[in-house]
């Protein structure tokens, strides 16, 4: 495990944080988000009115190829990122990045507007059609059958990056998330979590397609309007902190405050990148996940639904990821250490730092401030060492083993707790051990302690709504997933090779479920990296037929063309 985690750990800081003055992938997001909208003629802002008439039906025909409604291509793509990325992912880039990062998932929304349009027109214009009946379609596709066979093997590439992705992104990020909110909130091991969460997986993803469309139309309007709803209740009972909020959003945006837990020369890098991360792992613009989904659509105009991707980044990111944002900023959770209890696990990410060391709260801890070695515990305290946990040194401390004070040592190793020794030389399993203390939330947990803060005047166990809508998120996102990740193996290795992904699918959920939050996120990072980076440099080489198409589209619609 932590063999991987080295490796996980340094793939996810060559790709997201070299060099350091502007990482190689917030400048290829960027960069292309801009291109793409003055390209396309800011096309998420013109005929938006034209979007959501397609998803009322009003242009659907049964008779044409396809597998799903506009709006059931819509929901099952929105399923797969209407998700955690909302509830864990922003409070994890607010925990990191400070609340300025809130500002630059906003902008990473709108930009992601004309990036979706675009691939997922092409992703539906150079789809295929199975004798079955079934349509195949995403960037593999378009990039074989537009760019020529010299892009075969990029096809070949991008399609295994899927298949990886949905492992990580996709999947274990989900059943984390979903085990450590049932952890957090009734104390549930989430091995258990896992094994029922991956249960119900495997029972929607055997029907393919068609099965993940009917429920996530169904699911998904439900569980996002329950969602909006509870956050607007939160910011109209914490009304007078709104302004606040949004002024500490902007304002650290472009200078973070020190308080905040910023660093001078690459605070407002630090923060731009947690941004762009969070805003690409919330709405996957650019990825090139989306277009797989939309392009099963029933209908025979590419950029019609194209039309209709655009506006899922207007949906996950500027508003829903927007709206998590303000909760959290807003009822002041993101810099208030709250008592948490938790025994010694990997999932639990319990540093030792030496005495005097610094925690960054948006940086980490410095190597050196690291302790290494054995320290000892002595009446339940910490001789010689902090016990650090999310980047935030905890406060009164208490380490118990049966509920008495703990008398022993811990032995570490690689920045973890590795073993734990009783004082008498017993044998004792690190699990044993609990701890307890005041420290800074993250991921999930935060989000559950804001939407508890800011519904107390209503609804005391406002946390229990987050853990129903993370287990909904979760379980509807692993599922979009899976059909993504089934599309690629079968680009790749036929229809046999389906079943076999789909098992190991549901398999790595539940792995999911018991690795690290570092672990499991820094994986995540480095699968939407290596997806993304040839599916960006596709869709600027065609992006000028996609303009061609849409002029053409919406000249014969009534509208102006691009």
């Amino acid at each position: 495990m932590e063999t991987l985690k080295t490796i996980i750990d340094g793939l996810s800081k060559a790709l997201w944080d070299f060099p350091e003055a502007f990482p190689i992938m917030v400048f290829l997001l960027a960069s292309t988000g801009l291109y793409l909208t003055w390209k396309m003629r800011f096309v998420q802002f013109r005929h938006l009115g034209h979007s959501f008439k397609i998803i009322l039906g009003i242009y659907d025909d049964p008779n044409e190829a396809g597998d799903v409604s506009h709006f059931q291509a819509l929901s099952a793509a929105l399923s797969a990122t209407i998700g955690i990325g909302n509830i864990a992912g922003v409070a994890t880039a607010i925990h990191y990045g400070g609340p300025g990062a809130v500002f630059w998932l906003w902008v990473t929304g709108f930009l992601g507007m004309a990036t979706k349009f675009v691939e997922c027109s092409l992703g539906h214009k150079h789809r295929v059609i199975h004798k079955d009946g079934s349509a195949s379609g995403g960037p593999m596709y378009y990039m074989k059958n537009a760019l020529g066979g010299k892009w075969t093997w990029v096809a070949v590439l991008f399609a295994v990056c899927t298949f990886v992705s949905s492992f990580g992104s996709g999947n274990a990020v989900q059943a984390f998330t979903m085990a450590d909110s049932f952890r957090a909130d009734f104390g549930i091991p989430p091995w258990i979590t896992g094994m029922i969460s991956a249960t119900l997986v495997g029972l929607v993803i055997i029907g393919g397609i068609k099965r993940i469309g009917r429920v996530a139309s169904k699911l998904v309007p439900f569980m996002g309007v329950l969602y909006v709803l509870a956050a607007l209740a939160v910011l109209l009972l914490n009304y007078e902190a709104l302004p606040g909020a949004i002024s500490l959003i902007v304002r650290s945006a472009f200078t973070p405050q020190g308080e905040i837990g910023g660093f001078a020369g690459s605070t407002f890098i630090f923060t731009l990148t947690w941004g762009v991360k969070r805003g690409l792992f919330s709405n996957e613009a650019g990825q090139g996940s989306a277009p797989i989904a939309h392009a099963a659509a029933k209908t025979t105009e590419s950029v019609r639904e194209g039309a209709v991707a655009q506006l899922g980044p207007l949906i996950d990111t500027v508003v829903i990821c927007a709206l998590t944002g303000l909760v959290v900023v807003s009822t002041g959770t993101w810099n208030d250490k709250v008592e948490e209890s938790l025994h010694i696990n990997p999932s639990a990410a319990l540093t030792v730092m030496v005495p005097g060391g610094k925690v960054q709260p948006m940086g980490g801890i410095e190597e050196e401030d690291v302790k290494t070695g054995e320290v000892a515990v002595v009446n339940g305290e910490i001789q010689d060492g902090l016990l650090v946990r999310n980047h935030c040194v905890m406060e009164d401390v208490s380490i118990t083993l049966d509920d008495k004070p703990f008398n022993g040592s811990f032995v570490l190793k690689d920045g973890g707790i590795d073993e734990v020794r009783t004082g008498d030389g017993a044998e004792i399993q690190p699990g044993d051990v609990a701890v307890t203390g005041m420290a800074l939330l993250n991921g999930s947990p935060l989000t559950a302690e804001s939407y508890r803060r800011g519904l107390l005047p209503i609804f005391p166990s406002g946390n229990l709504f987050i853990t129903f809508a993370v287990f909904l998120f979760a379980l509807s996102t692993a599922i979009s997933w899976s059909y993504y990740g089934d599309r690629a193996i079968l680009f790749v290795f036929g229809q046999k090779a389906v079943w076999i992904y789909r098992v190991a699918f549901v398999a790595v959920h539940f792995l999911g479920a018991i690795f690290s939050l570092e672990l499991v996120w820094g994986f995540a990072d480095v699968a939407l990296a290596i997806m993304a980076i040839p599916n960006l440099l596709a869709i600027i080489l065609l992006s000028g037929v996609v303009k061609k198409d849409a002029d053409d589209y919406y000249k014969r619609m009534g509208y102006k063309g691009l």
